[in-house]
């Protein structure tokens, strides 16, 4: 869905829109969609800027930073976002930015795609590090199994040669 912001009027304007997984572009993203996105809330124009607002809700899958096993989620995302055309900006040498315009987005042709801001709601909202269980005890880092479903039979008393003369020392 692609938003004018020369159409907006003061009213704030209701959206819901639902989004398919080929609509929303996550590849080479550690996240991946179970189903569709639902945007719900509003826009409108105020002051020469598009304010929207609303929340994302749908389900995602990550994989677990140690086993890698995948992890499902339900987001629901609440956010707010302030767009400007880049013709509306004033133009000065030296200006101060207010804390109020760094939360603003420059959108080129005066255009917002609203799957392109989904999408970013739900890749900020992603951890840096996501685990099934609070005890994951990851892949062995020898034959590469699951840890949490299997004992492998790797041989942990293996000394790194570097430190075997430290094992002599009593």
């Amino acid at each position: 869905m692609i938003i004018d912001l020369a159409n907006l009027g003061i009213a704030a304007k209701a959206i819901v829109q639902t989004f398919d997984l080929a609509e929303i572009d996550l590849d080479g993203e550690s996240v991946r969609l179970i189903g569709p996105l639902v945007f719900n809330g509003e826009i409108q124009r105020t002051e020469r800027k598009g304010h929207l607002s609303g929340a994302v809700e749908g389900d995602v899958s990550i994989d677990c930073t140690r086993c890698l096993e995948p992890i499902e989620r339900h987001l629901m995302l609440p956010f707010r976002a302030i767009f400007v055309d880049p013709g509306d900006e004033e133009v000065k040498a030296d200006v101060e930015i207010s804390d109020e315009a760094l939360d603003e987005s420059i959108v080129a042709g005066g255009r917002i795609d609203l799957a392109e801001v989904v999408r970013e709601q739900v890749l900020l909202a992603m951890p840096e590090q996501a685990f099934c269980r609070e005890g994951c005890r990851g892949l062995c880092p020898k034959c590469g199994s699951n840890l949490n479903l299997i004992d492998c039979k790797c041989a942990d008393d293996e000394i790194d040669p570097r430190w075997a003369a430290l094992k002599n020392l009593k």
